[in-house]
């Protein structure tokens, strides 16, 4: 097994749910098995704004595609965010949306032991 970065890149986030992986608008079915963890940078966040980080994922191979969300940013950001490492494998995404505010360029890394 060996730690890695699965994906990154930024795009300016607006409020239709934009794909991590997929670096659009499009929703992925990633099947990569992995114990993931999401880095965002969030300074370009300002007073008013909103955003949602979004794990999607299916319990089971044949299963649906669920929501889980991580976590809801508001305001000013001077921090970035990581989450836990999470258990994927059977048709996993991981999403962000812009609730309020402005759109902004948000910079992400999706790092995981594959």
């Amino acid at each position: 097994m060996a730690f890695t970065e699965l994906y990154q890149g930024s795009a300016s986030i607006s409020t239709t749910e934009y794909s991590l992986t997929n670096g659009s608008t499009t929703i992925a079915t990633v099947t990569t098995d992995a114990v993931l963890s999401v880095w965002l940078d969030l300074n370009a966040m300002a007073a008013g704004d909103e955003y949602e980080l979004v794990l999607r994922e299916k319990v089971t191979s044949g299963g649906t595609q669920r929501t889980l969300v991580l976590g809801t940013f508001w305001g000013t950001q001077s921090e970035f965010y990581i989450s836990g490492p999470f258990q994927v494998l059977h048709g996993w995404d991981v999403t962000l949306r812009k609730r309020a505010g402005t759109d902004r360029t948000i910079g992400w890394s999706l790092r995981g032991v594959t």
